[in-house]
């Protein structure tokens, strides 16, 4: 089956949502989503939106902070315009009925978290991203102009003429609910898939965060860039049940410490902002200290702060810890690093265009130059709202579908593939693709570990290369193939990059390297 639209967008996060409701009134949009219509990251997102929206706040602070804590890797114009076009973004979220916490006297209640140098964060108690997602999808929902297809799972793009030395992307091919593969075409294609944490063992994102937007993009021949900085959450909640559930920065941003289990604080050893210091850094010292102390976890100590005060400002986080037997009123949280968000991705200008004519990228899977080596805390939902709306100002401006250059664009040939009887082979590959990139690509590399990794994903690709083209399709086998693909990236930029820098920490190259490696690690199939 043949969808006709004006515009596709793959993923229904923030940066997705914001693009289709721009979009919409100058044409049909349809929002694919894997699963159902909230499950991405948008949805979990906690800590909040940073914005200069305080008179003791300036542009120019937010500015420095997201800078220092990207350690110069970020592109300053990308900067520049996400945090001057950030509050006006706030504003439209608020016109259409999103319900941020305030101060009695009625002001947005500004937090604080770590590499921030003023409180800039807007939030909704301890669920921001909910609220966000919350009240982008009724505004979705009350547009004529916007289709929504649920579970269904983008499976290559598709290119004028066909091929990967083609033109245009023009659509892709997606797999629906009921198992068939159907035909998505329009004038713009944007990828709003966010990240791929599943490509990791332990990682505090959702399910369906399996890089699939950034592997459909490499396969195509787009530009992929700066996929070794991975960011790695420093607190995600120690429990064999609680799938790495995500302890807030902004419990840290209020006064919490992080503790030894002897009691004693450490992060005053590695740098001057103490536990407030940006993310890479506090995720390392645990790391390390970890390592030196043989213990399974650190403390996350917020009982100084008083019972109520922390219910009613971390109403999620306090009802979800109870669920696992911890009270973070009366005693301290068990935490570990869990990846979290990819700081790479597709490479974009700054309206979200991809190399190739006619697809854009936005979100997290983009690489649009604002995080370079490290993400500020809750810069995320910023850059979705920002560059969704920068996006869709550009694919408006897409000429029509040619008819003539589409004429040969054809339906979905299944070939001779049959139905699997060995998928043993998607859980046992899923299985060693996360373990060896935790062991081998995780907070802190050297040479010998990265191609310990490259040799086994090029084993492992290969099987699921065979196994894709012999077998029908699930979404299980294209989500394998999807972080097998995003793995080798990460180890192919990883392994280029001899320094360490934010994110990306090698002992090999221990020290950052302004005058080889201050630049994008740029990767491509072409």
């Amino acid at each position: 089956m043949v969808h006709r639209f004006d515009f596709l967008v793959l993923g229904g996060g923030v940066s997705g949502l914001t693009f289709a409701l721009r979009a919409a009134r100058h044409g049909r949009v349809a929002v694919l989503t894997k699963r159902a219509r909230h499950e991405g990251s948008t949805h979990w997102a906690q800590g909040g939106i940073a914005a200069v929206l305080s008179e003791e706040d300036t542009f120019d602070r937010h500015i420095t902070d997201t800078l220092e804590a990207g350690c110069h890797l970020n592109q300053r114009e990308a900067v520049e315009v996400t945090v001057r076009e950030g509050p006006e973004r706030i504003r439209e979220l608020l016109e259409l009925g999103a319900d941020f916490d305030r101060r009695a006297e009625g002001d947005l209640d500004l937090t604080r978290e770590g590499g921030h140098s003023k409180r800039r964060i807007v939030h909704a108690g301890d669920f921001t991203g909910r609220e966000v997602e919350r009240t982008l999808l009724a505004a979705a929902d009350a547009s004529p102009q916007i289709t929504f297809f649920s579970d269904t799972t983008g499976i290559d793009l598709i290119r004028e003429h066909g091929g990967r030395e083609a033109g245009r992307c023009v659509g892709f091919y997606a797999l629906t609910p009921e198992g068939r593969v159907d035909t998505f075409l329009a004038r713009a294609v944007v990828l709003a898939t966010g990240g791929a944490g599943k490509v990791y063992l332990y990682t505090s994102n959702p399910d369906v965060c399996t890089g699939d937007g950034l592997a459909m993009a490499w396969r195509a021949g787009a530009r992929i860039s700066n996929m070794e900085f991975y960011q790695f959450h420093p607190t995600c909640l120690f429990h064999p049940e609680a799938k790495s559930f995500l302890i807030s920065e902004a419990l840290r941003g209020e006064g919490g410490q992080l503790r030894l289990q002897s009691g004693e604080t450490f992060m005053e050893r590695y740098h001057p902002r103490g536990a407030l210091a940006p993310r890479d850094v506090v995720a390392r010292a645990i790391d390390a200290e970890l390592k030196r102390t043989g213990d399974a976890f650190v403390h996350l100590d917020m009982t100084h702060l008083g019972r109520e005060w922390l219910i009613e400002r971390f109403p999620n986080i306090h009802a979800t810890c109870l669920q696992y037997g911890f009270d973070l009123t009366r005693e301290p949280l068990p935490v570990v690093p869990a990846a979290h968000y990819q700081c790479g991705g597709v490479s974009v200008d700054l309206e979200g265009r991809t190399s190739i004519p006619g697809l854009y990228a936005i979100g997290e899977v983009a690489n649009t130059g604002l995080h370079g080596a490290n993400r500020l805390a809750s810069n995320s939902l910023l850059e979705g709202l920002v560059f969704g709306h920068r996006a869709a100002h550009a694919a408006i401006q897409e000429p029509p579908l040619d008819p003539e250059k589409i004429r040969g664009v054809a339906e979905w040939d299944p070939g001779a593939a049959v139905p699997s009887d060995e998928s043993v082979i998607i859980t046992h590959n899923w299985d060693e693709v996360r373990r060896l990139m935790w062991n081998y690509v995780g907070i802190v590399r050297t040479g010998k570990r990265l191609a310990r990794a490259r040799r086994r994903l090029d084993l492992l690709r290969e099987e699921i290369r065979e196994y894709y083209w012999n077998f029908q399709l699930t979404r299980d086998a294209l989500e394998l193939r999807n972080i097998a693909d995003v793995a080798h990236l990460v180890v192919e930029c990883a392994s280029r990059r001899k320094e360490s820098r934010g994110l990306h920490y090698t002992l090999d190259y221990p020290h950052p390297d302004d005058h080889n490696w201050l630049r994008d690690t740029v990767v491509s199939r072409h």
